[in-house]
């Protein structure tokens, strides 16, 4: 019986051979690049074969290569879905739900909830991680995720959650200062807060609002997350662009207040709770997905 390749340097060369480069394939496996290249020359001895042309900055498949690649490929995904299925035969029985979502929305929405959900449903476990990466159901072990977009994802169902409107808040402290902040075109005088991962969003609300011309959109501080922009709003550094339905706990307390009336409606681009599309539905992600909706008054 011909004994099989090492299953490490089977990795290694259907990364880089997906990739067509040593570099990418390494950086995917959290290896160094010279591990990539011993496991393929070693697959390669084992076989007898030569899999790969090496260029001094890309790599190509041999014919012989490019036809062990398609048999590897096929072999990986096949396992990679057995995998998949043991795996959520064990999570079904244990009533494990595993749920990605924003770390501002895991933080300012659904974590503050979760104990609602936990005490209806005491036998469920909800795994939850916080990520700005796409969702890839067929390679990642998700039952569902939280994303922000147009609604229309390849290969998922989408449940639309909430309205996303925007609008600026601050401290009632910040009104109490020296300054006024009366109109719109007053925010020149006053510190924008900003999101890395939302660039934008003043500059949407300036142009509704006519001030754009007066007021830099991109000036004032800008924090890793929007969690940390209202959080620096709270402490009277200035004023965060907010998706109102994020801070609403702190408007309704008084800790937030809207300097102004206007707001802007972000239409279709909202959040969503996705669901990989073909997959049958756990009896706990039923639960969840219907416990969700009810919240934001969608199901």
């Amino acid at each position: 019986m011909d004994r099989l390749p090492p299953l490490n340097a089977l990795r290694a060369f259907e990364a880089a051979a997906r990739h067509l480069s040593i570099t990418l394939a390494a950086e995917e496996l959290h290896v160094t690049p010279g591990a990539v290249s011993r496991q393929i020359k070693l697959l390669e001895e084992t076989l007898g074969l030569q899999l790969l042309h090496r260029g001094h900055r890309q790599i190509t498949l041999t014919r012989p290569g490019a036809e062990y690649h398609r048999a590897v490929t096929k072999t990986i995904d096949a396992l990679r879905e057995a995998t998949r299925r043991i795996k959520r035969r064990a999570t079904a029985q244990r009533k494990q739900l595993r749920m990605r979502a924003y770390t501002t929305f895991a933080m300012r929405w659904l974590i503050p909830r979760l104990s609602a959900f936990h005490a209806a449903h005491p036998d469920v476990e909800v795994l939850l991680t916080a990520s700005l990466d796409d969702v890839d159901f067929r390679r990642e072990e998700l039952d569902a995720a939280i994303r922000l977009g147009g609604g229309r994802w390849p290969g998922v169902t989408a449940h639309r959650l909430v309205d996303n409107i925007l609008a600026p808040v601050c401290s009632p402290a910040l009104l109490k200062g020296a300054a006024r902040l009366r109109k719109p075109v007053d925010l020149r005088h006053f510190t924008l807060l900003h999101s890395i991962a939302r660039p934008d969003d003043w500059g949407h609300w300036l142009e509704a609002a006519g001030a754009a011309a007066e007021v830099d959109a991109a000036s004032g501080m800008t924090y890793q997350s929007s969690s940390m922009a209202y959080a620096a709003a709270l402490e009277g550094q200035g004023l965060a662009m907010a998706q109102m339905f994020l801070v609403q706990d702190d408007l309704d307390a008084g800790r937030l207040v809207l300097p102004f009336r206007k707001t802007v409606d972000m239409g279709d681009y909202t959040y969503y709770l996705i669901q990989p599309a073909g997959r049958a539905e756990s009896a706990p992600m039923q639960q969840f997905r219907a416990w969700l909706l009810g919240e934001f008054g969608a199901g």
